[in-house]
């Protein structure tokens, strides 16, 4: 398996800086709420300081969804709409050990982290640019096809695992009581990402180390060094 941001991403935006790790033998039984606890409360006090759409990580990520077409608004980035919820509700719901820690993590620093299921991925995953013909999968089940010029996660059977680049994952490809191997995926934006989305990548591999006794290494791409292909 390979993971890669297309050319015309790196093209179109320059400012983006991606990390990547892979974790295998998951288990869905890992005690993670102390991992959880401190990275949402360091999230609810970044809130205190006004809403989450004046962080400027929030900010980054809504203006490369205007630059798509995308009202950001309207479909927002994964991590903008968990810090709505975490801000209107107090808490994150608890959904998988994994998700749990990447959720509180993605809050902490404001920054979206997704974590896919890679033995649900045919073949590399690549983002990039939507043809339009894509199958993309919802949580209900249903099937949608993204926007030609959407940017998806999408593998090379023609899967999308994510629409609308960092607004919504997919249900083929989530994180589920049986999966033993996923990537994560964490992308910034902003001004400070190269030093925050490296922070965060190292928190993560942390956490991770913490609940499942592993420490993934974690690798920051660049437009030279754009791929990633995991140790399985």
């Amino acid at each position: 398996m390979r993971f890669r941001h297309r050319d015309e991403i790196w093209r179109d935006f320059p400012d983006l800086v991606p990390a990547v790790l892979s974790l295998q033998d998951i288990t869905p039984d890992a005690d993670v709420s102390r991992i959880v606890a401190e990275h949402t409360a360091t999230a609810l006090k970044r809130l205190d300081g006004g809403g989450e759409s004046a962080l400027p990580e929030i900010q980054a990520w809504r203006r490369a969804f205007a630059a798509q077409g995308v009202r950001p608004t309207q479909y927002r980035c994964a991590s903008e709409s968990l810090l709505r919820r975490l801000r209107r509700e107090g808490a994150l719901p608890s959904l998988h050990p994994l998700v749990d820690v990447c959720n509180a993590v993605s809050v902490a620093y404001a920054i979206p982290v997704a974590a896919i299921d890679i033995d649900r991925v045919a073949g590399g995953l690549e983002v990039g640019y939507a043809s339009g013909t894509e199958t993309y999968e919802t949580f209900a089940g249903t099937v949608e096809h993204p926007d030609p010029r959407e940017v998806i996660f999408a593998d090379e059977a023609g899967f999308a695992h994510a629409r609308r680049w960092t607004n919504r994952q997919s249900g083929r490809s989530a994180i589920r009581p049986e999966t033993t191997r996923a990537l994560i995926v964490a992308e910034g934006l902003h001004a400070t990402a190269a030093a925050d989305v490296a922070e965060l990548a190292g928190a993560l591999a942390e956490a991770l180390r913490e609940a499942w006794g592993k420490a993934p290494a974690p690798v920051v791409l660049t437009a030279d060094h754009p791929a990633f292909e995991p140790v399985l």
